[in-house]
């Protein structure tokens, strides 16, 4: 965490979305498939912390690309 983090809080705002964006971008390259599969490897990590609460949350074609759809979760 950045010390602006640190002096604020675990507040989210809009830059901090915009800089999460950007790295995501950087980590993964100029590729939006690569971008996607880190997002949906991130996604599915922060599922399995939450104990499942989060794939409830996500939009079906997330839930599926991160592999936490019903379906995704038969054919593995």
């Amino acid at each position: 965490m950045t010390g602006r983090h640190q002096a604020v809080g675990a507040e989210a705002t809009d830059d901090d979305a915009t800089e999460l964006i950007a790295q995501l971008k950087e980590l993964a390259g100029a590729d939006p498939a690569d971008v996607r599969q880190v997002v949906a490897e991130v996604l599915a990590a922060l599922d399995r912390a939450a104990g499942g609460a989060l794939r409830e949350h996500l939009p079906e074609t997330i839930r599926h690309d991160a592999g936490l759809d019903p379906a995704a979760s038969a054919r593995r």
